[in-house]
């Protein structure tokens, strides 16, 4: 395992920005969080992790993601005094902020919760960098379902409305909004403070995934219980893609702030989604996993069910035209590396998941390098 991780240290990315750098990553007990904590230690940086416990039994964190950490604070973010202390105490250099309600369904049951941490959550982090004057890039991380969704075929840009039917995307857009205000009233003017931006992902798979109603984790819990997996929207088409994805966008977006500042025009909002061949309906998504790892599913559609998107597509010419990004991974790679990991802990047992995961980076690494994508180059 040393060797892997050397390998990978000695690989230069992201023009070399994070190493040695003190990392704050809120939500790093969350899945894409033990995912981007794992990447960031591997390129050198010292990470932060700030976050409740983890929201799962199993979880990625406990299993991986604890590893990458030099330090962890439980801390809730709708605490605005609490938050203030631990910022204060990390004195980070970056701050990645992915804590959230990250369940639309739950969105319906715990309205309030998931607006205060989403919304109010994020507006107490900046104010708590904004009284502390920390001149830190700062990356808000949102989703792709803060957009006003009319469930047409065309791909929302950064321009588009904010939106939401359901509370999760409202309080997603709410969040972008705080952003917005917040740079534009604060950051903005004041000489003290950095740059600020916020992303916006799609819907991600990826090993290391067990929360509730999420289609991946599902199938995964129907196979082992030699189950078939009741779908409940078959047809809804989403913008799927690898974690590692929308997680080199935020990792380039960062490192391009920290390095540019706050005058230059990325302090805005970016979409990281996937390519547009990967906008497939849950049904593929399920086929193809299955590819790897054979049972069965039917369909479970419920008109009486809570609202959730039939239709929601990204477009993602900016990233394109102003960082140079762009998805690596097919969408049947995608699933393909999604499906190995699992497999690899239920089935086959291995004890080696700390490895294969850091394993998975250095595949999605190379294949960005092979690509010629920007911020896998070494200059």
């Amino acid at each position: 395992m040393e060797q892997r991780q050397g390998a990978l240290e000695s690989l230069v990315m992201f023009l070399n920005y994070y190493q040695g750098k003190r990392v704050l990553v809120t939500g790093h007990t969350g899945f894409k969080g033990a995912w981007l904590s794992l990447w960031l230690k591997q390129l050198g940086a010292r990470v932060i992790g700030l976050s409740l416990p983890a929201p799962t039994q199993p979880n990625l964190h406990e299993l991986v993601g604890a590893h990458a950490c030099e330090r962890e604070i439980t801390c809730d973010i709708r605490d605005a005094a609490a938050l203030r202390a631990a910022v204060a105490d990390a004195q980070p250099d970056v701050i990645l902020h992915l804590a959230a309600q990250a369940l639309v369904r739950r969105s319906y049951a715990a309205p309030l919760e998931t607006l205060v941490t989403n919304a109010v959550g994020t507006a107490n982090l900046l104010e708590a960098v904004r009284v502390l004057g920390l001149g830190c890039p700062v990356l808000i991380v949102t989703t792709d379902k803060c957009y006003e969704n009319r469930e047409w075929e065309f791909a929302y840009r950064e321009t588009d409305p904010l939106g939401g039917h359901d509370v999760y995307s409202a309080s997603k857009a709410a969040a972008e909004i705080v952003a917005h205000s917040w740079r534009r009233s604060f950051f903005a003017p004041d000489p003290r403070l950095g740059p600020l931006a916020t992303a916006r992902g799609g819907n991600v798979i990826g090993g290391g995934d067990y929360a509730a109603e999420r289609i991946v984790p599902d199938c995964v819990r129907a196979l082992l219980a030699g189950q078939a997996l009741s779908v409940r929207s078959p047809q809804a088409v989403r913008p799927w893609q690898h974690a590692l994805e929308c997680l080199s966008g935020y990792l380039w977006l960062a490192a391009r702030l920290g390095t540019e500042g706050k005058q230059s025009p990325l302090n805005s909002a970016f979409n990281f989604g996937p390519d547009p061949a990967a906008r497939q309906p849950v049904r593929r998504l399920v086929e193809e996993f299955l590819r790897h790892w054979p049972g069965s599913w039917v369909d479970a559609s419920d008109p009486k069910a809570p609202h959730e998107a039939a239709l929601l597509t990204l477009a993602i010419d900016k990233a394109a035209a102003r960082l140079a990004w762009r998805p690596v991974w097919t969408f049947a790679e995608a699933v393909q590396h999604t499906a190995v990991w699992y497999h690899r802990r239920h089935v086959a047992k291995a004890d080696d998941l700390l490895q294969f995961s850091i394993s998975q980076i250095e595949t999605y690494t190379e294949s960005a390098r092979r690509l010629g994508v920007a911020w896998a180059q070494a200059s």
